[in-house]
């Protein structure tokens, strides 16, 4: 299905509900910033209904609605010369792009096939508007599919938002669909706004705007255009690459847990959270699938630190706030017998670093990432399955099929809450055809 055919119905703006505030403007935290010039998130949700025909305005009210709890993200960001750091502002008149297409591909196929070529999904979601001087805050494109279902395709800027902040936005959006445009939010979606609650004593936003405006050699480089700082990472690309999505169930988990629980020394605590294991489990299988060869191995994990701050900040603060580590771990050991429990270790290790220091080191995260070089290969993690992407429910029901498709690019592994429910989690992949096949094969049997 590599020729996926999708007509582009319109392109128009939706502006939030007549009456909202005039105007709102948020400067950039320094956890934001770190984020200022990555790839953007692009997420896509599928929905089966046979009636089709008010699906689009549904959609529009309701998102209007939504708007004016979310103001930013209507808005755009700018890095104006009198600023120390960039800023995201909505002021009246701002909307957001939204593109309404067509396609009468197969639904069923999308919605049910466990691979697809890479770049299958990629005319589902929006392009969004970012140039040097301006970057939209988020873009949205709906595609019907007759008496069949429909999609959501979102494009959103990640230094505006993290991952728990984005679903809690769509999470609102189809709260307020849902129950016939009620404009009233539960507690649990409402955005809490208020910067001054991000303690920065070391002044850490200052030191990444300076670094951020000294790079490639310049001294005012304040330009907002996408370069990833992961650039130098192996990502698939989508020529000749598959897209795959796994699933743990809880069964598989418990499997996981006790197969680690039975290498593990007595005097061992690992850290056999659902996440340490589905990560460590898809790390393994992974530096077998693509039979690397470097000395070391790492992987990239986020941990929301709105309760980690001291004090500790709203759950529904909006913006990032996440605090990064790497888990590092030698190749020949993760490619071993007992590399299940060298992966879990490490990412205990990772994690347990955390509590010692939540900001160690976070005067380099911007000018000294991570060196890539020092690794065989790196893998990163992007979303969670704590999200429960698969309980936002539009009023047709929970989505059939969710995806992370700006991993691509990125070549990282999402994760998500399974589709299934019962306490499984989805995890998806974008490889050359080859690892994919490799990468099935030894999911299906390195632990039973």
């Amino acid at each position: 299905m590599a020729n996926l055919s999708v007509k582009k119905v319109e392109v128009c703006r939706v502006a939030p509900k007549p009456g909202s505030p005039e105007n709102q403007s948020l400067p950039l935290t320094f956890f934001d910033l770190f984020w200022l010039r990555f790839q953007p998130v692009e997420r896509l949700y599928f929905y089966q209904t046979s009636s089709t025909d008010s699906v689009l305005s549904k959609l529009k009210t309701s998102l209007s609605l939504t708007l004016q709890h979310f103001l930013p993200l209507a808005g755009n960001l700018t890095w104006p010369q009198d600023s120390l750091k960039p800023v995201v502002s909505y002021v009246q008149g701002d909307a957001v792009s939204l593109t309404v297409a067509e396609s009468d591909v197969d639904f069923d196929h999308l919605i049910n096939s466990i691979f697809l070529a890479a770049q299958d999904f990629s005319p589902l979601v929006p392009q969004l508007d970012v140039t040097d001087e301006r970057a939209a805050a988020m873009a949205l494109q709906i595609t019907v599919y007759p008496n069949r279902g429909f999609s959501i395709g979102t494009t959103m800027h990640h230094a505006i938002l993290d991952g728990k902040t984005w679903t809690s936005f769509v999470k609102a959006w189809a709260h307020i669909c849902k129950y016939e445009e009620a404009q009233a939010l539960p507690s649990s979606l409402v955005p809490f706004y208020d910067r001054k609650v991000v303690k920065d004593p070391a002044g850490l936003g200052e030191l990444y705007s300076s670094q951020h405006q000294n790079k490639d050699g310049r001294t005012d480089n304040r330009s907002l255009s996408i370069d990833s700082i992961c650039k130098d990472r192996k990502a698939p690309g989508r020529e000749d690459s598959i897209r795959g999505t796994f699933e743990f169930t809880r069964t598989f988990i418990q499997t996981l847990r006790a197969h680690v629980t039975s290498k593990m020394a007595s005097d061992s605590s690992l850290h056999l959270s659902t996440f340490s294991l589905v990560s460590a489990y898809t790390w393994v299988c992974m530096v077998k699938a693509e039979e690397i060869k470097g000395e070391k191995t790492a992987l990239l994990i986020g941990a929301d630190s709105r309760s980690r701050l001291e004090p500790p900040i709203p759950a529904t603060y909006f913006g990032n706030c996440i605090v990064g580590r790497v888990a590092v771990a030698e190749t020949k050991r993760l490619l071993g017998e007992d590399g299940l429990v060298v992966a879990v270790n490490a990412i205990t290790e990772a994690v347990r670093s955390l509590e010692k220091g939540l900001l160690d080191g976070a005067e380099n995260w911007v000018s000294k990432f991570l060196d890539f070089s020092l690794y065989g290969r790196t893998y990163s993690i992007a979303g969670s399955h704590r999200f429960e992407v698969y309980d936002t429910d539009f009023g047709w029901r929970r989505p059939k099929r969710v995806e992370v498709i700006s991993i691509d690019k990125t070549g990282a592994i999402s994760l998500s809450d399974s589709k299934n429910g019962g306490g499984g989690v989805e995890v998806g992949l974008v490889l050359k055809k080859q690892y994919m096949e490799a990468f099935d094969a030894l999911f299906a049997s390195l632990v039973h």
